[in-house]
């Protein structure tokens, strides 16, 4: 659950000035958090972060870069005509295309890029597409933010590709797959995630440092670090229910050669207070929800629990937000990478948690 720098964007203008894209109204739809950049080029930051267009054809292609302050490969996920056409890897160093074939027989095809690795594992770049563009539109949803760590991320859910005990940490990242994205998916609703791996309310996974990049922290910042260089985000997407899973890291021994202090509750009840009245202050309209971990059990999973009662009853006085509800999910005995819960066992906690949200919107 380490946490990498996010890295340092150089050179976009020049990127952008090869891109390959259409400019046209209404070609492309951004989803996530991203970075609108100059000639319809974006840059896919968060987990699932998206980039979507329509074209005609039976073929196309769209060219995409990795960029981070050292060389390294990323993945993206590519979802054609709503089938969800595999993960790939975009390579180190110069702008990489990607051929898209279409099998269907329809007249206008919608392709989704979306990011497959997490805010701090470096940035896929979207240059463009020589698609033949046609106009898109997005359809009025019902939109829920997904605030967490590497569970909420889907890091460590996916070995398909490279075996768990080899290659690099985001080599196992499925953010397509995420417990957010797929619930979100089954309920039909527009979603956003805000989610680094290792990350807490007051503490990450291995580090006690008080100048620390917690959730806190970087939550403002469009690529969710505390680096001043980057822009802030826009918080205009406004989401319906706010749901935060913040904790398991702040409970974690760590590696368990650092010296890591006692888990301190006071501290983590009033940084998580504090951080929901400053999501209140972007967000008045929204309904918050907090989780416990699946990946926190026995006598820590009690503590946690109590935690957040204490956070639920520090607004019981408040008369201008919608109450404040907790989710439990059912332990879990994760299977993935490094501890963490693998693709099948998110689609368990997308189950679970899936129609609690659901129900919720219908009540709005």
């Amino acid at each position: 659950m380490f946490i990498k720098k996010m890295p340092l964007i150089i050179l976009l203008l020049m990127i952008s000035s090869v891109s390959i894209a259409q400019s046209k109204t209404n070609t492309f739809l951004y989803a996530g958090r991203v970075d609108k950049l100059q000639d319809d080029t974006v840059v896919l930051i968060g987990t699932a972060a998206s980039v979507s267009f329509n074209f005609t054809g039976n073929e196309c292609a769209v060219s995409l870069q990795s960029i981070d302050n050292w060389e390294h490969h990323n993945y993206v996920v590519f979802e054609l005509d709503g089938e969800n056409i595999g993960k790939y890897r975009v390579e180190k160093g110069a702008a990489q295309s990607f051929p898209i074939t279409v099998t269907s027989n329809k007249k206008v095809h919608t392709l989704t890029i979306y990011k497959g690795t997490e805010a701090t594992m470096g940035n896929v770049v979207f240059l463009g597409t020589t698609a033949k563009l046609t106009s898109i539109s997005s359809k009025k949803k019902k939109k829920i933010e997904f605030i967490g760590d590497s569970i909420t991320s889907g890091a460590a859910n996916d070995p398909s590709e490279i075996p768990c005990n080899e290659g690099e940490y985001f080599d196992h990242h499925n953010g397509f797959f995420a417990y957010g994205p797929i619930l979100s998916r089954d309920i039909e609703v527009d979603y956003l995630m805000s989610s680094v791996s290792g990350i807490g309310m007051y503490r990450n996974w291995n580090d006690e440092n008080p100048e620390l990049a917690i959730m806190p922290k970087v939550y403002e910042n469009l690529y969710l670090t505390l680096e001043a260089s980057k822009p802030k985000y826009d918080f205009t997407f406004q989401p319906d229910i706010i749901s935060i899973a913040l904790g398991t890291n702040d409970f974690s021994g760590g590696d368990g050669k650092k010296e890591r202090l006692p888990f301190n509750a006071e501290k983590y009840v009033s940084n998580y207070v504090n951080f929901i009245k400053m999501l209140y202050k972007h967000n008045p309209n929204a309904q918050i929800v907090i989780t416990n971990s699946p990946m926190v059990n026995g006598d820590r999973a009690v503590v946690f629990e109590d935690c957040l009662t204490k956070v639920k009853q520090a607004f019981e006085k408040d008369t201008t937000h919608k109450p404040i509800l907790i989710f439990k999910f059912k332990p879990m005995t994760p299977s993935g990478c490094g501890g963490h819960p693998n693709i099948s066992e998110h689609q368990v906690m997308a189950k679970e948690y899936g129609p609690f949200l659901k129900k919720l919107l219908n009540e709005k």
